[in-house]
């Protein structure tokens, strides 16, 4: 009896810590956006505020874009070379195009660009900020009565939000060539002009948006991840390494259960 009751309250106080972790996760989230009016058009320190943004979007986006490329690409290329045997048992090999085509756009373009931005980004951010908190940055800036969240959360959110959303794009058209190659170079099937028209008659608006809403969220929860357990960190260099393992670990699997929740309103909504 002891054991069934000590079960139960495990796992209700991993309920309740999973809720309060959501919780404050919303919070920071919501006051990072509640400081993004003031932190850009505020004429005072805008100057500061914008190159600060500037500099977070560089960081985050374009020196992820080799390597966001080059992986779904790669995938592109698994893709058409695993599938296209399967399709051409029923006489359906000329669908691959509209089958990566949708993939992309609709799942993996946004959830595979998410996922290498957390290793790429989301680590250096929960690094940095831990260190930060290790040398007593934060309390510095507190103390000045200067806002962490204003100039710290927020910009590197806005920064993921947009850029994730910009690497959705990248995803989707290296993914498309990646399979454009594998099936004309490789697998010796259709032209160019006949892949492309294919991809795009199977491809609709609703698609495309639907991946890029994906996107941005996935952006958001990143930046906010990272900032969270970066702020939190306790320990010196040990709390540092700590915090860049868990936001690492956390941001993939809240990503891909935030995009099952998606997949699933949209499936409901017959988006």
């Amino acid at each position: 009896m002891r054991q069934v009751t000590g079960s139960i309250t495990q796992l209700g106080n991993a309920a309740l810590r999973l809720v309060g972790f959501i919780g404050e996760l919303g919070m920071l989230i919501a006051q990072a956006f509640a400081a993004s009016p003031r932190l850009i058009f505020r004429k005072r320190g805008r100057r500061l505020a914008w190159r600060n943004l500037w500099f977070q979007m560089y960081r985050i986006g374009v020196k992820s874009i080799f390597v966001v490329a080059l992986v779904n690409f790669c995938i592109g290329v698994i893709l058409a070379l695993q599938i296209v045997p399967i399709l051409d048992q029923y006489g359906a090999a000329d669908q691959i195009a509209a089958i990566i085509g949708i993939a992309y756009v609709r799942e993996l373009g946004p959830l595979i660009g998410a996922v290498v931005l957390t290793g790429f980004a989301g680590a250096a951010i929960a690094a940095e900020i831990g260190s930060m908190a290790v040398n007593e940055e934060l309390k510095a800036m507190r103390s000045h009565a200067i806002s962490p969240i204003r100039f710290l959360v927020a910009p590197r959110v806005l920064a993921a939000m947009v850029m994730t959303t910009c690497l959705a794009v990248v995803s989707d058209i290296t993914g498309v060539v990646g399979g454009l190659v594998s099936t004309k170079a490789v697998l010796a099937m259709m032209s160019t002009d006949y892949y492309v028209d294919l991809t795009f008659a199977s491809i609709d608006m609703l698609d495309f948006i639907t991946g890029l809403i994906k996107a941005a969220v996935f952006g958001v929860l990143i930046a906010a991840l990272a900032c969270k357990h970066g702020m939190e960190v306790r320990g010196g260099a040990t709390g540092v390494g700590n915090a860049t393992t868990r936001t690492v670990v956390i941001s993939i699997v809240t990503i891909i259960l935030v995009d099952l929740i998606f997949t699933a309103i949209f499936f409901m909504l017959d988006l």
